[in-house]
C-alpha cells in the first residue's frame, strides 16, 4: 500500500522528455509546490525530430519546445537553462549549480538522460566527426551538409538510419557503416529488419559491412577506414553508435548505479529523497534483478509521468507493451512488445511490407509493422490483455486483429 507524500520544493534535473512529463504530471496529480526544471540545454525540447528534422526550414528550438515560456509560466513551473548541475545533496536538500549558485528542494528527480557514445579510435576527435544527441549537434551537422556532400554515418541501428535517410534527403551522398549485416534484428526480428534494411541500398546510400578501425584527415577530406573493408572519402562523419547514461551526479552523491541510476518501483533511488526516470534510470526489482533500461519515446514519457506518481507517494500505474517508432526513407515503423526469445515469429505479407508478430504459448508477446498503425495498435491491445490468437489468423493479411479484439468481448 502506497503512502502519500508531500514531495514540497521539486527540483528536477534534466528537461527532455522525462523531466518535462513529470513536471507537467504532478500538476496534473494535484502537486502545488514549487517545481523547478534545470538543464544546461536551450529550452526543454523533444529529441526525435533532430534525426529526421534538422534539415527542414523550421528547424529551431522554439519549434521543437515542448511549451512556450507562457505556458510553463501558466503551470508554474520555473526553469533554469543554459546550466549545468555540478553536483546534487543525496539527502536531496538543494542541487549545486556550475556558477556556484544552489537551488533548494525536497525533493530531487534525475532525468539527465545519457551522452551519445563515441568510437575509441584514432581520428575520432577530428574536426568534422560528429554525434547527434543535442540541437548544437544537429545544428553543426546541418551546416556542413549540402547537395553533392559526401557523408559517411557509422552505425545502422534507429539513429543512423533515420539520420542516412534525412541527409539522403538533403542532397548528400550516403554511405552507412555498421558491423552487423542485418541491424534490428532483436527489436523488430529477422524478416523486417532485412526488409528496412535493404531499403537504404534501394534508396541510393551505400551500405558497408565493417568494424571502423580510424578517421584519418586527407587535406580538406576525412577518410574512414573500415577494418578488411573500403577506405571511404568523407566531408563529414556521424557516429551513431548508443548511448552512454550519465551517471556521474548520481555515483558522486553516493546514489547506487550500475549502467544507469537503480530505481525501484516507484522511481526512488537508494537515496530516499532522490528519484529518476528516462533513459538514465534503470529498474530494480525487489529481488535484485535489474532491467535492461529503456531509449524509447514512450518509455521516457512514461517514465516520468510515473515518477511523478513515486514522489507523491501514490501508486505507480501499471505499464502494458512496450512500444517505440522510427521514420526513414519515407515510411513509418512501429514495434511492441518483444520480437526475441521464446516463441515463434509470425510473418504476415500481402502488401508493400510485410508485419511480423511473435506467438508464446498462444497469446501475441509482439508485433511490427511499416505504415500500419492499426495493425500495431490493436497487437499492443492484445498482448497487454493476454487475448489467445492463432498463427493462422496472424498471417493471414485479410483479417484486421481488430477483429480478435472483438472476438474476445
Amino acid at each position: 500500500m502506497s503512502t502519500p507524500r508531500d514531495a514540497g520544493r521539486v527540483v528536477i534535473v534534466g528537461a527532455g522528455l522525462a523531466g518535462f512529463s513529470a513536471a507537467e504530471q504532478l500538476r496534473a496529480l494535484g502537486h502545488e509546490g514549487p517545481i523547478t526544471l534545470i538543464d544546461s540545454e536551450p529550452a526543454a525540447y523533444d529529441r526525435p525530430p533532430l534525426s529526421k528534422r534538422l534539415f527542414d526550414d523550421d528547424f529551431t528550438v522554439d519549434s521543437l519546445a515542448f511549451a512556450t515560456a507562457e505556458k510553463l509560466q501558466a503551470k508554474r513551473i520555473d526553469a533554469i537553462f543554459g546550466r549545468t548541475v555540478a553536483s546534487i545533496d543525496p539527502s536531496g536538500e538543494y542541487v549545486s549549480l556550475d556558477d556556484g549558485s544552489v537551488v533548494e528542494a525536497d525533493t530531487v528527480l534525475l532525468t539527465v538522460g545519457g551522452r551519445a557514445r563515441t568510437l575509441q579510435i584514432p581520428g575520432n576527435d577530428l574536426p568534422g566527426v560528429h554525434v547527434l544527441r543535442s540541437f548544437a549537434d544537429a545544428v553543426a551537422i546541418r551546416d556542413r551538409v549540402a547537395p553533392g556532400t559526401r557523408g559517411v554515418v557509422i552505425g545502422a541501428g534507429l539513429i543512423g538510419a533515420e539520420l542516412a535517410s534525412s541527409l539522403l534527403h538533403a542532397g548528400a551522398g550516403v554511405t552507412l557503416v555498421d558491423p552487423v549485416a542485418v541491424p534490428l534484428l532483436p527489436a523488430v526480428g529477422e524478416v523486417l529488419a532485412t526488409h528496412l534494411h535493404d531499403m537504404h541500398a534501394t534508396h541510393g546510400v551505400e551500405v558497408v559491412v565493417g568494424v571502423t578501425a580510424a578517421i584519418e584527415q586527407h587535406g580538406d577530406r576525412l577518410v574512414v577506414a573500415v577494418d578488411e573493408g573500403p577506405r571511404l572519402e568523407a566531408d563529414l562523419v556521424v557516429v551513431g553508435v548508443g548511448l552512454v547514461p550519465n551517471t556521474e551526479l548520481a555515483a558522486d552523491a553516493g546514489i547506487e548505479t550500475d549502467n544507469g541510476i537503480l530505481v525501484d518501483a516507484a522511481y526512488r533511488t537508494s537515496a530516499p529523497r532522490v528519484f529518476a526516470a528516462g533513459d538514465v534510470a534503470r529498474r530494480r526489482d525487489d529481488d535484485g534483478s535489474l532491467h535492461r533500461r529503456e531509449e524509447h519515446w514512450e518509455a521516457a514519457q512514461l517514465s516520468g509521468q510515473h515518477a511523478a506518481y513515486g514522489m507523491l507517494g501514490l501508486e505507480v500505474p501499471a505499464r502494458g507493451a512496450t512500444w517505440f517508432w522510427s521514420d526513414r526513407h519515407g515510411v513509418h515503423l512501429e514495434a511492441t512488445g518483444r520480437l526475441s526469445g521464446p516463441g515463434e515469429i509470425v510473418v504476415r505479407d500481402g502488401g508493400a511490407h510485410p508485419a511480423v508478430f511473435l506467438v508464446e504459448d498462444g497469446v501475441l508477446v509482439g508485433a511490427a509493422a511499416v505504415d500500419d498503425n492499426n495493425t500495431v495498435r490493436a497487437a499492443r491491445r492484445l498482448i497487454d490483455q493476454r487475448i489467445p490468437v492463432s498463427e493462422a489468423e496472424l498471417a493471414d493479411p485479410g483479417v484486421a486483429l481488430r477483429s480478435l479484439l472483438r472476438a474476445a468481448r
